[in-house]
């Protein structure tokens, strides 16, 4: 019988979530560089190229991918033979090899976990607890899988409970569209077919684990109806046109994984589950022998990409005024100098709050005639100004864009992902701008921020508000003074371009998301 010692387990776990947190699996950064030779969108190009630029800076300084660290999501298979030499239950194991990993002093990684989710939405500061699933399987040893997922892509996961003759090919092209640019494509989707509405979206889950092999696919055929659908959807979603963050191109899945499981003869359960370009993913497995070891890759698994950062109109956001956003033109390149703000939710919530009691701001923030950023940074080690701070998806602040460019009088927001109708036209209305940063090249991104500080709701952790000053730091006009969306005009442009076939309306199904 072999004996599992809890200090071998939580070990492997801690490890193994710094580990993912700046090493891109091999397979992802070969399939990302094969999509970035093929593109020929220069917007979608270059994100890629910002991507890989950033994945190998992370594998060399060992910092995070991406500044959101993810929710650590285990599947743990305990062999039925396997003894614990534990006095503690499983998911106090886990947890504490999150705590661990989480607390690492010379890779801290960002708390993004919050207690009381329907009331105070309190950080429970230290990324506990995961989200275990537990199978006992024959054998005596314990297999994990173990993933960080993003908040970004997890907000993108859809299910329905199909009609037995509904097609999922159209159900599922129906909802790429509808989930944006927020969950960070190029990346890998995962569907769950069958089982029952859990079991669906745990197959999901679990498909996005697995290595990216769908090139070999095509090469070799498929031999079975769900690998069949499987190479269908990866050629239909790529010939949407959406692209890289959206922006329009030839790559927008870079695999498509699909589970699936009897169900009963009255349901076709469904889900989508994307994970996005700063995959996180590994498994390890223990015979009793001690933790697990890690080998690092390579450095030459990284492709060596050479790409302009002084390419693009430059702005010092200390001397821009509001009729000099007319210039910008949806598409452009734009290089900021300059000192900006940060805000997330929970900061422009309480600024909503401070605003309809006709209160004040904190002392020391000041929004107008100024960028507000949309991120929540990594702490600082060493000499960085600040840790891995890419951008969070903009349209959760759709709702509060009205009173910042109003009331609050900012010049202009930086984010990730598309803008809603709304925003867009009090964005127009106002005469704003809305630019993106890459998002999953956040290590890339902090190397332009020189100086940073918190200025107010400190409580907030990494929510709280900062200044950054920055230089040179690159994004993209994504929705110009007029309010033209480039997420609109770039996707439409390449999929009349790539020419291919037309999506049908998704059934309707049962489909809580739509």
């Amino acid at each position: 019988m072999t004996v599992i010692r809890a200090s071998d387990f939580v070990q492997s776990v801690a490890d193994a979530l710094q580990y993912i947190s700046f090493y891109h699996p091999p397979d992802f950064v070969r399939a990302l560089n094969d999509a970035y030779e093929r593109e020929q969108s220069p917007a979608a190009r270059d994100a890629m190229a910002q991507i890989l630029v950033n994945s190998r800076l992370c594998a060399e300084g060992h910092r995070p991918v991406c500044q959101d660290t993810g929710i650590v999501v285990v599947f743990v298979q305990v062999g039925m033979q396997v003894r614990w030499d534990s006095e503690h239950d499983l998911q106090t194991l886990v947890d504490e090899g999150v705590r661990r990993a989480w607390r690492n002093p010379d890779n801290p990684l960002r708390a993004s976990i919050v207690a009381q989710p329907a009331g105070a939405r309190a950080n429970t500061g230290d990324n506990t607890p995961a989200v275990v699933h537990t199978e006992l399987v024959a054998g005596d040893r314990i297999r994990v899988e173990i993933s960080a997922k993003g908040g970004g892509s997890e907000a993108k996961t859809r299910f329905a409970m199909l009609n037995p003759s509904d097609d999922i090919a159209d159900w599922v092209l129906g909802k790429i569209p509808l989930m944006g640019a927020g969950w960070c494509p190029p990346g890998i989707l995962g569907i769950g077919i069958g089982g029952s509405a859990e079991k669906a979206m745990l197959m999901a889950k679990k498909a996005c684990t697995e290595s990216i092999d769908i090139q070999a696919l095509k090469t070799r055929g498929a031999r079975t109806a769900t690998e069949t659908l499987r190479l269908d959807l990866f050629e239909r979603i790529n010939a949407l046109g959406i692209g890289a963050q959206g922006l329009g191109g030839l790559t927008t899945v870079l695999d498509v994984k699909i589970h699936d499981y009897p169900c009963h003869a009255a349901n076709k359960p469904v889900a989508i589950v994307p994970n996005c370009a700063a995959t996180r993913h590994i498994g390890f497995t223990l015979d009793g022998r001690g933790a697990a070891d890690f080998v690092p890759p390579a450095l030459e698994d990284w492709p060596e990409i050479t790409r302009r950062n002084d390419s693009g109109r430059r702005v010092n956001l200390d001397t821009l005024s509001k009729a000099d956003l007319q210039a910008f033109e949806p598409g452009e390149t734009l290089l900021l100098s300059g000192h900006l703000l940060t805000g997330r939710d929970a900061a422009h919530k309480r600024i909503r709050d401070l605003f309809a009691r006709g209160e004040p701001l904190p002392e020391g923030v000041d929004f107008n005639g100024r960028f507000i950023y949309y991120v929540g940074p990594v702490a600082a080690v060493g000499d960085e100004a600040v840790g891995p701070a890419g951008p969070t998806t903009s349209t959760r602040m759709d709702a509060f864009t009205d009173l910042m460019l109003g009331e609050a009088g900012v010049l202009g927001m930086i984010g990730k992902a598309e803008r809603g109708p709304d925003a867009r036209e009090s964005i127009r209305r106002h005469g704003g701008v809305y630019l993106i940063a890459v998002g999953g090249a956040a290590y890339l991104v902090s190397r332009a921020i020189r100086h940073a500080r918190v200025v107010a709701f400190e409580d907030l952790g990494m929510e709280a508000i900062h200044e950054f000053e920055i230089v040179d730091m690159p994004v993209t006009v994504a929705v110009d003074a007029r309010g033209e969306s480039v997420h609109e005009t770039g996707p439409a442009y390449w999929r009349n371009r790539i020419g291919r076939i037309p999506v049908r309306p998704a059934p309707p199904g049962n489909d809580p998301t739509a």
